[in-house]
């Protein structure tokens, strides 16, 4: 689906066509307390009178959105009789506002879990969104991610794609560096993963390959908070979004979650602390490739990746990528006993099967060994 993108750097009248062109009356907004802090707080405070257009702010999720969080927003909206969704915000927000758009037109109440058994009815609900970080490419995707009962689940369905995307470069200026790193990192590793990705397709590594090049070219200009480089992250996260909305991810994520869930640690950098292991580990261990294009082909594909990246080749490549890990200063998390037996046995198999190069059981606890710097030594590794 091509979405429309709308371009502004702290001046949001653009905004305005889209409520008029839509005939919105009354918009749920889907954002956190932090929107208080930007400047589309204030366009927003004015539209009842600018544009007679009624906003109902939603911000009863958390940022591991559960599926109740979900339930109570379709409540709201149906009550308060919204005929538009706006998200302001990251990954969390995206989420449950997309989940919002998906059940509101679902005939039942949602209770004990049902709208996730439920057959998607796609609607043309206006959904309009803007991220305040350059990292989760959500905007760009089909699928959104909530808890129930404890459990992850994915919901896919291609309606929930955002029609209308708003890139403000200036919400990045205020970003604490750990997240600033963090979620440029997520960006970087969904543009890799997409690559080597088995589900590749010629545009994905497009996709892939374009949003590499900007991480690179920007990272600097970007972490020293540099108007362009801003936008261009942006951009770059959009484009990744892209990437794995063709492909999913792979090894990378499939290994990265439990990490961010026991140690507290961003989802980008849990992202690339595994990914900088996996893509030296993937280089030794080509001949164990289960894409079906053949082990030739992902030997080139590896090596376009690092060419992506400015490198030579595939070799370079990986060691450019713990360099860069290096730089942003990430630290390690220790494992204890209990926590290393946990990550080895809560692993997400189905982006496993979207790896290019197979990874048993053994591969698990090697990896890890080396993505959490344990040393042989270590009397709880066996």
């Amino acid at each position: 689906m091509k979405q429309k993108i709308l371009e502004s750097n702290g001046c949001y009248e653009i905004l305005d066509s889209w409520f008029i062109d839509n005939q919105v009356d009354c918009a749920m907004l889907v954002c956190g307390k932090s929107i208080a802090k930007l400047k589309i707080n204030e366009y927003i405070k004015a539209l009842p009178i600018r544009l007679g257009v009624k906003i109902v702010h939603f911000m009863d999720f958390q940022s591991n959105p559960v599926y109740e969080n979900v339930v109570t927003g379709v409540e709201v909206f149906r009550k308060e009789e919204c005929n538009a969704i706006i998200a302001v915000g990251g990954g969390s927000a995206m989420d449950v506002a997309k989940c919002i758009k998906l059940y509101s037109n679902l005939p039942n109440s949602g209770e004990n879990g049902s709208w996730l058994q439920e057959k998607i009815i796609p609607n043309v609900i206006p959904f309009l969104v803007m991220p305040t970080t350059a990292g989760t490419g959500a905007e760009a995707t089909r699928y959104a991610v909530i808890y129930f009962n404890g459990f992850k689940q994915s919901i896919s369905d291609y309606s929930c794609i955002p029609k209308t995307i708003l890139m403000d470069a200036s919400v990045l200026k205020t970003l604490p560096d750990y997240q600033k790193k963090a979620t440029m990192m997520d960006t970087l590793c969904h543009a890799i993963e997409s690559f080597w990705s088995i589900n590749s397709t010629e545009s994905s590594k497009e996709y892939s390959k374009n949003a590499i090049r900007l991480v690179m070219s920007n990272m600097d200009a970007y972490l020293s908070n540099y108007d362009e480089g801003n936008a261009n992250m942006l951009v770059a996260a959009n484009i990744a979004g892209k990437a794995i909305n063709i492909t999913q991810t792979t090894a990378g994520h499939a290994m990265c979650y439990k990490i961010t869930s026991i140690f507290k640690c961003a989802h980008g950098h849990a992202a690339i602390l595994c990914n900088r292991v996996l893509f030296s580990w993937m280089i030794d261990n080509i001949n164990k490739c289960i894409d079906p294009r053949g082990e030739e082909y992902l030997k080139k594909t590896l090596d376009e990746i690092g060419q992506a990246m400015g490198c030579v080749d595939a070799k370079t490549g990986a060691e450019k990528l713990v360099e860069i890990f290096d730089k942003l200063g990430f630290n390690v998390p220790e494992p204890t006993e209990d926590q290393y037996k946990e990550l080895k046995l809560n692993i997400n198999p189905v982006r496993l099967k979207n790896h290019p190069v197979s990874i048993d059981t053994t591969d698990i606890q090697e990896l890890y060994k080396g993505i959490l710097n344990i040393r042989l030594e270590d009397n709880y590794v066996r």
